[in-house]
């Protein structure tokens, strides 16, 4: 591949990671909780350990671990309840914090901890990295817009089968991690109650998550019974 082929991968592979990092959700819920409450680094912190349990995710897809997650139905099941109820619990918890002017600085890195725990039960994302993630080494094409919209489907296909497209992956999901709390704390540096607001939004959103993946629990669960 040459230069050119290369750079033009690499920037394909971040407008993917960007365009999979972006869309609301439990991880960006963290992200925007922690931002809001403790400030741009516990943000950031929040958004890498999202990021390292994708690169755990990638890792055990590559030697076949997490394809067990697929096929055991009764893993699947616990996967789902133990990530539900952890989102039910930081969905208290963001709504408990909103109440508060500021939290203390202290334990900056707990968002870490926080998103990575909630990243590594989720089984969207394990399968994901079965699917998509590990597809992105091997030879082929992928649509690098449609997971954004699907009226954006086709706009931009790249070539698969090279390292260059999942580091630009990577390091779009890196560029998400840190602009988004960099977009969050301007904005509540600007405007009063954003801070209160975006914890609240934050809790609904795990709350709802919490609420859809017990649900899914209960029904992968129960008919094993």
């Amino acid at each position: 591949m040459s230069v050119l082929g290369t750079v033009t991968t690499v920037l394909a592979g971040m407008v993917f990671g960007l365009a999979i990092a972006a869309p609301p959700g439990p991880m960006n819920a963290v992200i925007a909780e922690e931002s809001v409450l403790r400030g741009w680094l516990s943000g950031v912190w929040a958004g890498l350990g999202a990021m390292a349990a994708d690169a755990c995710f990638f890792v055990l897809a590559l030697v076949g671990v997490v394809a067990i997650v697929e096929r055991v139905p009764a893993i699947r099941g616990a996967a789902f309840a133990v990530g539900g109820l952890l989102m039910l619990y930081f969905a208290y918890d963001a709504a408990r914090g909103a109440n508060d002017d500021h939290e203390a600085a202290t334990g900056e890195r707990r968002g870490f901890a926080k998103a990575f725990a909630l990243a590594i039960t989720n089984p969207y994302q394990v399968v994901f990295w079965l699917t998509i993630g590990v597809g992105m080494l091997e030879p082929g094409r992928i649509d690098v817009l449609e997971p954004l919209s699907s009226e954006l489907a086709g706009t931009l296909v790249v070539a698969t089968g090279s390292p260059a497209l999942l580091v630009g992956f990577f390091a779009g999901i890196a560029a998400w991690v840190v602009g988004f709390p960099t977009t969050l704390v301007a904005a509540e540096r600007r405007l009063t109650g954003v801070g209160s607001t975006v914890a609240y939004a934050s809790a609904l959103v795990l709350a709802g998550f919490g609420v859809a993946f017990l649900g899914e629990a209960l029904a992968m669960l129960g008919s094993l019974v």
